[in-house]
């Protein structure tokens, strides 16, 4: 609530101002160019901001309270999460040399495309967590995993994997559990990385990414987004600090509905499974209370019906992709985020075809039940 505030004292203000200059008086040429200068080396401040493509103060104030709440040194925005995964492989990979990336499935439908295309020059492996060690190679530059998994809610034991990485960085994926469920920094994760469209702004209008890590990381980083242009906008930035503020009660509300729902869908007759970290064996590792602090707001299930048609049948519950807003958004992953991924993939790493992914929201909980189970029953 508080983090990213320290100036405002210094500004006469409470509420933190939007600064929407895309460029900024130089009058001393040659300390506007050694500011310059200071940013383009991947600075995170300097006398002055210079261009907006450079640094933001608006966006500089979201990444200062996020990095504290990561409990990392530094954190650097983007204009979307895949803008912000794009970058770290850049950083990782085509800057170190090292292009070879070790990802563990399910991920993100976009970052497994992202991958699988070797449209950045990377090759990929993709492994069971238990496999990381044995898939790193010399060239390897990144290891990539995302706990809950996205969209199965698979929990992996990051500091397993930390330790199995050795030397070479790891990133997490923390958009579903956000910083108040899970802080990756603290198990050794060079990356944690968020798709802050989701939680982090929580009502379904900004779009953003970020990144937190330490700080000799960070700069990379933004040299990589000053180079590609790929900014978080200042309102974006505005709307996604904001969100931090109301962050905890949002997912602890949500969290405590969804895993009503889960219990209620696992004796559902129209279910054949239900997937969500909090229900009895689906933490075989025991990372809920050690890794994660609760068992969060998404989960998934399959059903006996076409999903298709139970999605068809729902009329409170919105059909869209995205999460983490304050309503709740149901979408089927093979038909959607994670259609480019293949069919055999999707299936050998537990995202069956009938896999429904639920992001339950802030709604009454007697409602969004009424919906699932009308439109589960109709289906059938």
């Amino acid at each position: 609530m508080h983090g990213g505030r320290a100036d405002l004292a210094d500004l006469g203000v409470h509420a933190p101002p939007i600064d929407l200059s895309t460029t900024y008086p130089l009058p001393d040429q040659a300390a506007g160019g050694a500011a310059l200068g200071e940013l383009a080396e991947g600075a995170i401040e300097a006398a002055s901001p210079v261009y907006a493509r450079v640094r933001n103060p608006t966006v500089a104030r979201f990444e200062t309270a996020l990095a504290e709440l990561e409990h990392a040194e530094s954190a650097v925005a983007f204009g979307s999460g895949m803008a912000a995964v794009t970058a770290v492989i850049q950083a990782a990979c085509v800057l170190s040399g090292r292009s070879h990336v070790v990802a563990v499935r399910p991920l993100y439908g976009g970052t497994d495309h992202l991958l699988s295309t070797g449209l950045l020059g990377t090759t990929v492996s993709y492994v069971d967590a238990s496999e990381v060690a044995d898939a790193i190679t010399p060239e390897t530059g990144l290891v990539v995993i995302e706990t809950p998994a996205n969209p199965n809610l698979d929990l992996i034991d990051i500091a397993a994997v930390v330790c199995a990485a050795g030397d070479v960085p790891v990133l997490v994926d923390n958009t579903f559990a956000t910083p108040v469920l899970q802080n990756p920094a603290d198990a050794g994760v060079a990356y944690v990385l968020h798709s802050g469209t989701k939680y982090l702004g929580g009502h379904g209008d900004v779009l953003g990414g970020v990144v937190a890590c330490a700080e000799g990381l960070a700069g990379p980083l933004r040299q990589v987004r000053i180079l590609t242009g790929a900014v978080l906008h200042p309102l974006g930035g505005y709307l996604l600090h904001r969100g931090l503020a109301t962050l905890p009660l949002r997912v602890r509300a949500a969290q405590e509905t969804a895993a009503v729902l889960a219990a209620r869908l696992v004796e559902h007759p129209a279910i054949a499974a239900v997937r969500y970290p909090g229900l009895p064996g689906a933490d075989p590792h025991g990372l809920l209370g050690t890794q994660m602090r609760g068992p969060g707001a998404m989960l998934a299930f399959e059903t006996l019906a076409d999903p298709n048609v139970v999605v068809g049948k729902l009329s409170l519950i919105t059909p869209a992709v995205s999460l983490g807003s304050v309503d709740t958004l149901i979408e089927h992953p093979a038909a959607l985020t994670h259609r480019l991924v293949a069919s055999a993939d999707r299936q050998a790493c537990g995202v069956p075809e009938n896999l429904l992914r639920l992001s339950v929201g802030l709604e009454d909980l007697d409602d969004l039940w009424t919906d699932l189970d009308d439109a589960l029953t109709a289906a059938s």
